[in-house]
Formats: C-alpha cells, structure tokens, sequence
C-alpha cells in the first residue's frame, strides 16, 4: 500500500510534466530545493560561537571574524546538499502531504540528474570552506553531511523509523553547536553535558514538529502513507516523547551549569517560558512549528526568545558570587 500510494501521481504524468519544464523554470526550481531561506537555523550555531569564546577566552580579531563568515557559509552549503538530497528522495511522498506537494520536486520541476550533482558540488564547496576554520569544525561539518545522508538514503533512512526519525534529525543540533565551538576554539572540546541537552532540546522542537504535522493530516492512514513513522505515532505518543525530551534536556543543562557556569540558573525561567509557547503554537492550524524558518513571524515566540538569548550571553560574561553562597556544596 505505502509503494502504491508513494507513486501518486503516475510516473507517465509527471514525465510528461518534466518535459514541458523550461530552462529558466528548471533553475529556478533547482535554487529553490536548497532551501536557502531556512539558513536562518544556522542560528543553532551561534552558541557554540558565544560558549566557547566565553569559555576558552578567546579574543575577538580579525582571524575569528574570518572563521565565523567562513564557518556560516560552510555551514549554510552543507545545510543546503542535505536538503537537495531530502527533496529529491522524498519527492513520491510529499506528493501526500497537503502543503508539500507544492515543492519543485515533487512537481516534476526538478532534473534528477541535476539536483543530484548539485548535492554533491554543494556538500564539496561546504567542505572546502570547512577546511580553512578548523580540523573540528571539518570534522562537525563531515558529520552533518553524513547525518544527512543516513536520514534520507535507504536502506537505513532514519526518518522511516519510529523515535529514531526525531532523534537523528534533532541531532544536527549538537552538530551545530560543534560547528560554532571549533569556529571560536579548536583548543576545548565542548561539554557532554551541554551537547546531550542541546540534542534533547533540538529532540523537544522535532517532537512537536511530528505532533503538529499528525494534526494537520487529520488522517492516519494518510499520514502513515507521507511519513512511514507515523504509522506507530498517535498524538498521545508523540506528546508523551515530547515531555521526555523536555525534561531530559532541562536535566543535563542543569548538569552543565552546576559544572561551568551557575549564573544560568537565572536564566531558567526565561527558557521555560519559551519552551511553553513553542508547545502552544504547535496546537494551532498550519502552525509554524512545521516550518521553523517562519519562527520569526511569531511575536509571542520571539519575545521570550530574544529575552532568553541576551538574558544568557550577558550571564556568561558577568560573575555573580552570590550564587555560589546561595547554593552551597552540602556534601564533601
């Protein structure tokens, strides 16, 4: 049932739709499976960025403010093959889903032969730039390209896989995160504590991402035939994994702060905040959850954002002893 619904429509319609495409139509097309308007998640880098240059002491100069142009542009490349690729596999069955059936590929916009040398020329400019921040930042880069590759490509196809489709798409968080510390630090290797929270944090938005989507589809059979992972899904499941992320991710943060640095403990509420009202937009009808480039439309989201962002840069550049008293070591 899933092979048969995957091929709608017929292979010999959308040849046909392929060979009345134009040359301008086909560029276009292929600009626009890159997805460079989602570059904006390149902002999960940026506290790698921050963390590491207040943790290791970096000075800022002009050599930082080279890696750090370098790095995004590295980034955004490796980002974009990963989504090329995504666009190309998933094509059969964005043809289900309500909204991306419109995408170019699965409007037969897209040569296949093109967009697969597109995947491969991207991902070989991203590390090239890659090359020239850092061995660690190459090493994170390698590892995103790759993480990309086992969420798309069978047999393995980590998005088919109940739990394990949120798990290995989140885990590009922590991956960015190492992006932005081998940017500002190749000296350190990040916190364990952090990049375990970090994932479970990118796991919580993904969760709610699948939540919202299940949702909108309102059907399961029709769900299960877009995304082979929902056919083990429900809402109650997918809430339920939801609140594991969320707590696993507070409990290894706070982990790191009792470690490293205590003043974020102020920044606690702020977080939880922002957390809550990520939770309540992906009730509503053609949430933004599902396409978190569009995250910034949101004035309820940004705000306890923006607020949580400067809230904890400024705590990891000030001291506040106080604390330290406030929460005393109780055992030796």
């Amino acid at each position: 049932m899933f092979e048969d619904q995957a091929d709608a429509p017929s292979t010999l319609a959308l040849d046909i739709a392929i060979d009345r495409v134009n040359f301008q139509q086909r560029v276009s097309a292929h600009a626009r499976i890159a997805r460079l308007d989602h570059s904006v998640k390149q902002i999960f880098i940026l506290p790698g960025i921050v963390l590491g240059f207040s943790i290791a002491g970096v000075h800022f100069d002009r050599a930082f403010a080279g890696r750090v142009v370098l790095g995004l542009m590295a980034a955004t490349l490796i980002a974009c093959s990963n989504y090329v690729l995504n666009e190309l596999l998933d094509a059969p069955f964005d043809r289900l889903h309500p909204t991306k059936k419109n995408r170019p590929a699965a409007c037969g916009l897209v040569h296949p032969g093109w967009g697969y040398v597109q995947w491969i020329a991207m991902m070989l400019a991203g590390m090239t730039l890659a090359y020239f921040v850092s061995t660690g930042f190459m090493v994170s880069a390698a590892w995103l390209w790759l993480m990309g590759c086992i969420y798309n490509i069978p047999p393995v196809r980590s998005k088919d896989l109940p739990y394990v489709d949120v798990l290995s798409e989140s885990i590009n968080n922590p991956i960015r995160f190492c992006l932005g510390w081998f940017i500002a630090t190749a000296a350190l290797m990040p916190p364990i504590s952090l990049l375990v929270s970090y994932w479970m944090l990118g796991a919580y938005f993904m969760a709610l991402k699948r939540f919202s989507e299940f949702r909108q589809i309102g059907d399961a059979d029709l769900a299960s035939s877009y995304r082979r992972s929902f056919r083990f899904y429900g809402e109650e499941s997918l809430l339920n994994s939801v609140v594991f992320y969320a707590a696993a991710s507070m409990l290894f943060f706070g982990a790191f702060i009792m470690r490293y640095r205590l003043e974020l403990i102020l920044s606690f509420p702020l977080i939880a905040w922002t957390m809550a009202v990520y939770f309540g937009l992906a009730f509503e009808p053609e949430s933004a959850v599902q396409n978190p480039e569009k995250l910034y439309r949101e004035p309820r989201l940004m705000a306890p954002l923006l607020a949580c962002a400067a809230v904890f840069t400024f705590l990891l550049f000030v001291r506040l002893p106080w604390l330290a008293q406030m929460f005393p070591k109780s055992l030796p």
